[in-house]
């Protein structure tokens, strides 16, 4: 991982919130689920003891900086863009490989780690052999993240905002997220959001409706998460009101692609591979951070979807939420 150093004034392209986590990932079979009665495909959270159980239940693991807001300014930063991110984090050996991958990447990130309290969060991810994973989140320090520990300069730099729908399970996170969506609307800035997991949006369906209403212009859902949003049973329906509901929607199909839409344009994407699928961890957060690489670089909404498909194939081909090619080398080959 190269050394970058961060800007340390101007704008940034992409300011995210989102949890500071650890990924740990495990290949599994499907006899591992039912055992620990897992649910595939699913984010659910767990605590301190049910995550040290499942962690000793484990294969040998891979171990690596991850979050899905932190994820994609990985990937921006992949494209050559600027970042920064806001979240929380302990002062333990988690927290301290967390802080060094990001700020390694060149993204600003300022918090200073908590002294006590719990230690910094991991997510325990099991891989089947279909690329599907399944994922189990024990939130510690992350969990704890409130409007205080947003830099309110920080967020106001961000030529777009992006908060991510797990932090919703935690009420002072929330407040977190609406104080940085203010602070970027009053600095004139965009706002984005993921919707992150069907389960989650199944829990806050109507507060997630009105912040796409009232406060978000970029939206990133997949089937799934999108028709839950508008309790429709299918993806062309939930297209059809998402239109209009904010500036833009990003609507991704897995190997079907994704669908752009704004009220009067949609755009369709196919899939860009990049080899075979091997895990499918970070690609809906790589898919985001293509897109805002296109948006905060003047590109047309077809150019930012290829972008996005383009770092989303590149993430499954390996084990990982994070890009091991360069995305502006691979970027460059689109031209």
């Amino acid at each position: 991982m190269s050394e970058n150093p961060a800007p340390s004034a101007g704008p940034l392209d992409v300011v995210g919130i989102g949890n500071a986590i650890v990924d740990v990932i495990s290949p599994v079979d499907e006899a591992f689920l039912a055992e620990h009665e897992l649910v595939k495909g699913a984010m659910g959270l767990i605590d301190a003891e049910r995550a040290d159980a499942l962690y000793a239940a484990l294969p040998p693991a891979e171990e690596s900086s991850g979050g899905s807001v932190a994820n994609t300014i990985a990937g921006v930063a992949s494209f050559g863009g600027t970042g920064g991110f806001v979240g929380k984090v302990r002062d333990d050996q988690l927290g301290e490989i967390f802080t060094h991958d990001i700020t390694s990447l060149g993204i600003v990130f300022n918090a200073s780690p908590a002294t006590d309290g719990p230690s910094t969060a991991r997510c325990l991810i099991a891989v089947t052999p279909d690329a599907e994973r399944t994922l189990n989140t024990f939130l510690g320090t992350a969990g704890l993240l409130g409007p205080d520990d947003v830099d309110e300069a920080l967020v106001m730099r961000g030529k777009v905002v992006l908060a991510e729908g797990y932090l919703w399970d935690v009420p002072s996170a929330k407040e977190a997220i609406v104080k940085a969506m203010d602070h970027a609307r009053a600095a004139g800035n965009r706002v984005a959001l993921s919707l992150s997991d069907s389960f989650c949006v199944d829990r806050y369906r109507d507060e997630f409706l009105a912040l796409v209403q009232e406060r978000v212009d970029v939206l990133f859902a997949n089937e799934a998460e999108i028709t839950s949003l508008y309790q429709v049973d299918s993806w062309e329906a939930a297209r059809d009101q998402v239109r209009g509901h904010c500036e833009i929607a990003c609507l991704t199909r897995s190997e079907k692609g994704s669908v752009i839409v704004t009220a009067d344009e949609e755009h369709v994407i196919p899939i860009h591979p990049h080899g075979d699928v091997v895990d499918t961890t970070g690609a809906g957060d790589l898919y985001a951070a293509g897109f805002l690489h296109g948006l905060t670089t003047g590109q047309d909404l077809d150019r930012c979807g290829h972008l996005a498909a383009l770092a989303a194939g590149e993430v499954i081909s390996h084990y990982g939420a994070r890009p091991e090619t360069s995305l502006a080398e691979l970027a460059g080959a689109l031209d």
